[in-house]
């Protein structure tokens, strides 16, 4: 359930109490109704604001689409923001974002190194190494270099035969791009990347290059709440690219499985079940036609296969409110993957933990994602509100739970 948590939304009070008094309830039975406590809900209809899977909560007990209680209003003007977050990301903005004046876009300063397509694509293969070893900083360096590169090549070759193959690498870096600013949740940013990654994808024909990339923005969208276009752009997507079963090579299920699969994620967090489960359906048969094998895209989607459809079937479970069912499906799993491969399903385990109470399986579970992968699990707000959720219940504070506080408390 690495999605719900990530951010909080603003649900306008009037909205949520128009949805309650439709539903004939009472705060205190809207409360009971959604697992939740009576302030909390009077909160919300105060004008106050919550974590997504407590609006997911709330959309369940009232019958609606979770996405009925967002508001649509404007940023709280009066608060002022930072621009910290700006600063940091200064290069990746300039590289990504560049000014754009009656000529087009601001063509980065190149240098007089003949291109190399060769060169270009191992780099690139090299960071997604990178990102997926969790190695950020590296990621953080040469990002805005490789961006910058990127755009070198395909406006040198434009015209020329190799140009598709430049406008495929751009595609690929700007889907990497996309993919840490959504981790870092430099949100309106990674939308741009991922936005060009697509348009490079479909001037080239690459329909597995389109659907790796709606991929992406598909993740990027349900971390802003926007639950309604994650789920219709990726079955939009998964239906224009979906592969004859037969003749399909391996990538081409692997990112037809993996848009279906962020399709159920996104009608699941959206209070849509029964499509949930249609398109699971359908990302089964993805997984089914690889024969039990596994299939990678490093620089875009990562992996895909059976497995990755049946933790997106428990994560579903969780967001339905079944943490148990989620515990007693995730024992099956616990076998087929190490830590790195399973540490989102592992969060959902977490969740669960602690939705029922056991404060020291929670912890355990937090405390194992951060012996094995600390940098990822930095990144994770969904980590810091399960801990915070455990902190809350109280007990003996253990040398476990000191040392993950201070974890969590780092910048």
């Amino acid at each position: 359930m690495p999605y719900p948590s990530d951010s909080t939304a603003p649900v306008t009070g009037d909205r949520l109490k128009t949805a309650r008094a439709r539903a004939g309830l009472t705060q205190e039975q809207l409360a009971e109704r959604a697992g939740l406590s009576l302030g909390v809900i009077k909160k919300l209809e105060g004008g106050g604001t919550g974590r997504l899977d407590t609006y997911h909560a709330i959309a369940r007990a009232l019958n609606v689409r979770t996405s009925a209680l967002f508001e649509s209003a404007g940023p709280p003007h009066q608060q002022r923001r930072a621009d910290v977050t700006n600063l940091d990301l200064m290069p990746l903005r300039q590289a990504i974002a560049p000014p754009v004046s009656i000529g087009g876009r601001l063509a980065p300063v190149a240098d007089d190194t003949e291109p190399d397509l060769d060169r270009l694509a191992a780099t690139v293969q090299s960071l997604a190494a990178a990102y997926h070893g969790d190695d950020y900083t590296t990621v953080a360096d040469l990002l805005p270099a490789l961006v910058q590169a990127a755009h070198v090549h395909a406006d040198h070759l434009a015209h020329t035969p190799a140009h598709g193959d430049a406008l495929r690498l751009r595609s690929d870096v700007l889907q990497m791009a996309g993919r840490y600013l959504t981790q870092v949740r430099a949100y309106d940013l990674a939308h741009t990347a991922l936005r060009d990654s697509i348009t490079d994808a479909v001037a080239i024909g690459d329909t597995g290059a389109v659907a790796a990339a709606v991929y992406q923005q598909g993740w990027l969208l349900m971390r802003q709440g926007r639950l309604d276009e994650a789920e219709q752009v990726s079955v939009v997507t998964a239906e224009a690219v979906e592969p004859r079963i037969s003749r399909a090579s391996r990538k081409s299920l692997g990112a037809w499985g993996k848009l279906l699969v962020h399709g159920s994620a996104a009608a699941a967090r959206n209070n849509r079940p029964t499509e949930a489960r249609e398109m699971l359906r359908l990302g089964r048969t993805a997984g089914a036609a690889l024969t039990g094998g596994t299939v990678v895209a490093q620089s875009s989607w990562g992996r895909f296969d059976w497995r990755t459809v049946a933790l997106q079937g428990i994560e579903n479970q969780l967001v339905g409110g079944q943490p148990g069912r989620v515990l007693r499906l995730s024992e099956k799993m616990a076998a087929s993957g190490d830590t790195t491969f399973l540490r989102r399903h592992l969060l959902d385990v977490a969740q669960a933990h602690a939705t029922l109470r056991q404060r020291e399986q929670a912890l355990a579970v937090i405390d194992r994602l951060q012996a094995t992968t600390p940098q990822w699990l930095r990144h994770q707000k969904m980590a810091e509100d399960v801990f915070t959720q455990v902190q809350e219940m109280g007990g003996r504070v253990s040398r476990k739970q000191r040392d993950l506080a201070a974890f969590f408390a780092a910048p």
